[in-house]
């Protein structure tokens, strides 16, 4: 065999040695390489930012604007204590204001979410957090005549922990020319067809329907709007037993009845709480249903 032929062998042993190297090892180490799983960035979950509403109105020339304001728990209509002085200093501006502008108003918006619990007496918490700033305004000298409340749903609104920064929106604005018409007409709607209230004098709370939420609503405004104006909150009872025990039983419930109504920003000194027992049945006492009708708390207007 010659020198060249040998070489030619030994190149040819190379490549072949080479090339079942590289199968066998080299290439099963690519593949893989190749079948590791692509591995996802972890994004860390996004905590959406507190929203804050201001304490600010204005009109005209004049202005008052500050981040700080009322705040309130989630599902609460109670005021979180204490304000800060911008609040305190803000209410006595705005005091001082409305008394030289006897024409003038201020509209209190109450904001709520729908996923938030209402223990309150009013159709929607708004309106009863806006209740709960007007009855504070009333508390430091401003005229409940010259405040107006509302309820809005505001489900935009993010808690800081479980409290609810500034849910109250304000704006300064001309009084009703027709006030006083309105509130001769909503007196004489809720006197045709009162807020009747059912319930055993040992109840913890009383349950409301939307429609006896919207009466105490009115009832309240009519109060605000009115200067020396009342209601009456009568107990009745059956006639099952004795008259004197029954007019004070009736004399508990109006109490009792006086007494939720207190607890949803209505002023004591603008109820009137009495018991008429069993004299002024609406139904029969002859049947159970006509007697569980005679057992009630009826809230009328002076």
């Amino acid at each position: 065999m010659t020198k060249t032929t040998t070489n030619l062998l030994l190149m040819l042993i190379t490549i072949l040695a080479g090339t079942y190297f590289y199968i066998t090892c080299c290439s099963s180490c690519g593949a893989s390489t190749a079948e590791e799983p692509v591995k996802e960035a972890v994004t860390a979950p996004v905590t959406p930012e507190a929203t804050s509403y201001p304490f600010a109105f204005s009109d005209g020339d004049y202005a008052y604007n500050e981040n700080d304001n009322y705040n309130f728990n989630v599902s609460s209509s109670s005021i979180l204590m204490p304000l800060s002085q911008k609040v305190t200093d803000g209410i006595a501006s705005l005091k001082a204001f409305l008394a030289e502008n006897a024409g003038k108003v201020i509209n209190l918006t109450g904001y709520y979410k729908s996923d938030e619990t209402n223990d309150s007496a009013f159709p929607n918490l708004g309106l009863a957090r806006a209740n709960a700033v007007k009855n504070h305004l009333v508390e430091n000298g401003i005229s409940s005549t010259q405040i107006n409340t509302m309820g809005k749903l505001m489900d935009e609104m993010v808690a800081k922990g479980e409290m609810f920064l500034g849910p109250i929106a304000y704006g300064i604005g001309d009084a009703a020319p027709d006030a006083e018409d309105e509130m001769k007409a909503l007196r004489d709607k809720i006197n045709a067809n009162p807020l009747v209230l059912y319930f055993e004098t040992n109840q913890a709370s009383i349950s409301l329907s939307a429609e006896q939420r919207q009466k105490v609503a009115d009832i309240s405004r009519y109060l605000d709007k009115v200067e020396g104006a009342s209601c009456n909150v009568v107990g009745h009872t059956d006639n099952v037993g004795r008259r004197g025990p029954n007019v004070r039983l009736g004399q508990g419930r109006a109490d009792f009845a006086k007494s939720y109504l207190v607890r949803n920003g209505i002023a004591a000194t603008k109820i009137n709480a009495s018991s008429k027992g069993p004299d002024s049945p609406v139904e029969s006492n002859a049947t159970e249903e006509g007697r569980a009708k005679n057992r009630r708390t009826e809230v009328t207007l002076n």
